[in-house]
């Protein structure tokens, strides 16, 4: 493919950049999209329990012409599934559904609803045993969580998934986790795309004739996060996927950093930002 010759950074071997797959529950068009990512080139496959489209995400992964060891694929158990027996059981199911004997990486979803560190967490301990599992990951964790998480089981963290993007960016958190060796995946990179409507990345994107998007995926990459932007059309796959030729200067990445705002954009009643 044309597109190829663009580096994915490597974060402790899981690909710096990826396709998130939320909110595309549309069976065809979800493995038209996995496929198409796929083909241009990107190896980092999102998805979720409660996305329900894991086996249209299967069906993606067997459309396109990679072998299913070059792709880190990642799932997540929902809140009602974190008992110790439910993880096992509901993985078990996320694999058939997504055609596969293995995944490069399970999350936690929300340290919510069904979550407690050791019954959870040996779960994925055991999944990991068995062979079921490469790595551990929890997504929506505050420090605190994290730190719980970290006491709770013997095997490393491996990634905390969370919201990020220059809007909310998350500086406290990447600190913690960059001392403590756990990735940082960004979903909502482009904050459902309020990034478009903020001047500051208006400007660079102007200057560097590409998009807003890419300059916030660009950012997110300095920042050493891996972001999985979701997206169903080629043209915003691509769009983003070109994102890895974007260089920011130095001044560039200072005047994204001193965004000074918070905007949330993902915030339910049983979240932890919400408590």
């Amino acid at each position: 493919m044309a597109n190829q010759h663009r580096e994915i950074p490597d974060r402790n071997g899981m690909p710096g950049f990826g396709l998130g797959t939320w909110q595309n529950d549309d069976p065809d068009a979800c493995a038209e999209s996995v496929r198409t990512a796929l083909d241009i080139g990107y190896r980092h496959v999102d998805t979720a329990q409660i996305y329900r489209n894991e086996a249209a995400v299967g069906r993606g992964l067997a459309a396109a012409d990679v072998d299913r060891e070059e792709i880190f694929l990642a799932t997540k158990v929902w809140t009602n599934k974190l008992a110790h027996d439910d993880v096992i059981e509901s993985t078990e199911e996320s694999l058939e559904r997504l055609g596969t004997d293995y995944l490069d990486l399970l999350y936690v979803h929300w340290p919510s609803g069904e979550y407690d560190p050791e019954g959870t967490l040996s779960a994925f301990e055991q999944l990991q045993a068995d062979g079921r599992i490469e790595r551990i990951g929890v997504s929506n964790f505050e420090p605190e969580h994290l730190e719980a998480a970290r006491d709770a089981i013997d095997a490393p963290i491996f990634a905390n998934q969370v919201e990020m993007h220059p809007l909310l960016q998350q500086r406290e958190l990447r600190e913690i986790c960059a001392d403590a060796g756990i990735e940082l995946v960004a979903y909502s990179p482009l904050a459902r795309g309020d990034v478009f409507d903020v001047d500051v990345l208006s400007e660079i994107a102007d200057a560097n004739g590409v998009s807003e998007a890419q300059v916030s995926l660009a950012w997110l990459r300095e920042k050493a996060v891996t972001p999985i932007p979701k997206a169903t059309g080629s043209d915003h796959i691509r769009d983003n996927w070109a994102s890895l030729s974007l260089e920011l200067s130095d001044d560039e990445i200072e005047r994204i950093d001193s965004i000074d705002t918070e905007r949330r954009k993902v915030n339910p009643d049983f979240g932890p930002s919400a408590w």
